[in-house]
């Protein structure tokens, strides 16, 4: 480990030296590059500073425990060892998870999808709560959102929406939220007091750059319609929303929420390019899903992930058997406790794998 790490501070400083070179300044492709580089390894490289610090202060507390001392004085050093003690091991803890392989997509933005699935309207209305769920959320960390695409419902539900998220490590927030989100509540249209259970489907794919994904004009067919509102009627007579097939995988993305044709097609290629993406991450998580008994699971969109019961104001993620009494502040968007610990226990997979 303490090669690694000696190995990446070296790298690190490196780093620093070429950021102050005027060749590599005037470049801004290599600027950026490197510094996104930079910015990677600078937790790790700060954890092994403080590291080396810590074992230097050990080493001469263990020292002067051989000399002549007062009873006062041992006890005092005595307390220094077991403070730097427990300070090593706590950042031997913390190294470990930070040369751990990282995910190439988690410092990505995000596009979700939220679907309405069993239960009709109110299903619908549930996806509704969840979108602002996670927009609550998105506020709450500094992030922008933008709607790409939503399918209203008469009660004023999504049976589907689509939005992006922008922000610093975006993805690897988010993307344990894939899965089946279970609603136990009394509907609204419901005059009996008789708790229904429904369900909505979520899926958190990782934007994906023009250049990561090249789809060429030969390979998509672009039809344009009249937008239209909830219920299917029309609500405008031109041509702007867009709907984009991808002709090889048959994958298609629509978007009409947008002020332009163009604006749209635009939005709907951004779809297209992370659901074609999605696919190989999918395809590539299949592969391992067997070998793998990942706490977090597998990212399967069917997977049922969490419960969100409101006679009991609880929160329940089955994956991980956490339960939170305070059902309206999650879905008002304090949601940092659900996602930090499945990032705990997804390193925690990780780190089994690698033992």
């Amino acid at each position: 480990m303490l090669d690694r790490l000696q190995s990446l501070a070296d790298r690190y400083e490196k780093l620093s030296e070429l950021l102050c070179d005027p060749d590599v300044a005037s470049d801004t492709k290599k600027l950026r590059e490197l510094s996104k580089e930079q910015s990677d390894l600078q937790e790790a490289y700060e954890a092994f500073n403080e590291y080396r610090t810590v074992m230097e202060e050990l080493d001469a507390a263990k020292l002067m425990q051989g000399e002549k001392l007062d009873d006062e004085m041992k006890e005092m050093v005595k307390m220094e060892i077991d403070e730097l003690t427990e300070r090593r091991e706590t950042l031997e803890e913390q190294i470990k998870v930070l040369l751990m392989p990282k995910d190439p997509n988690d410092d990505k933005n995000v596009i979700v999808e939220i679907r309405g699935a069993a239960g009709g309207d109110e299903a619908a209305l549930f996806a509704a709560d969840l979108y602002r769920m996670y927009t609550r959320y998105a506020d709450l960390q500094g992030w922008k959102t933008e709607l790409l695409e939503a399918n209203i419902s008469d009660l004023g539900g999504f049976k589907e929406v689509i939005f992006s998220i922008n922000g610093k490590g975006a993805y690897s927030k988010m993307k344990f939220e894939s899965g089946a989100h279970r609603v136990q509540r009394i509907p609204t249209t419901e005059s009996g007091g008789r708790i229904h259970t429904s369900t909505s489907t979520v899926a958190v794919m990782p934007e994906v750059e023009a250049l990561e994904i090249e789809i060429h004009d030969k390979d998509i067919r672009v039809d344009t319609f009249c937008s239209s509102g909830a219920g299917g009627q029309s609500v405008n007579t031109t041509k702007s929303a867009v709907r984009v097939t991808h002709i090889p995988t048959g994958i298609v993305a629509t978007c009409q929420d947008g002020k332009s044709q163009n604006s749209n097609k635009d939005k709907a290629l951004q779809v297209l390019r992370a659901r074609i993406s999605d696919v190989k991450i999918q395809e590539e998580q299949a592969k391992y899903a067997g070998e793998r008994k990942s706490k977090v699971g597998t990212g399967d969109r069917s997977e049922r992930i969490r419960t969100y019961n409101f006679p009991q104001s609880r929160v329940t993620d089955h994956r991980i058997g956490l339960t939170l009494h305070r059902l309206d502040a999650v879905l008002n968007g304090d949601m940092e406790e659900i996602l930090s610990t499945l990032t705990i226990a997804s390193q925690a997979d990780l780190m089994d794998e690698r033992e």
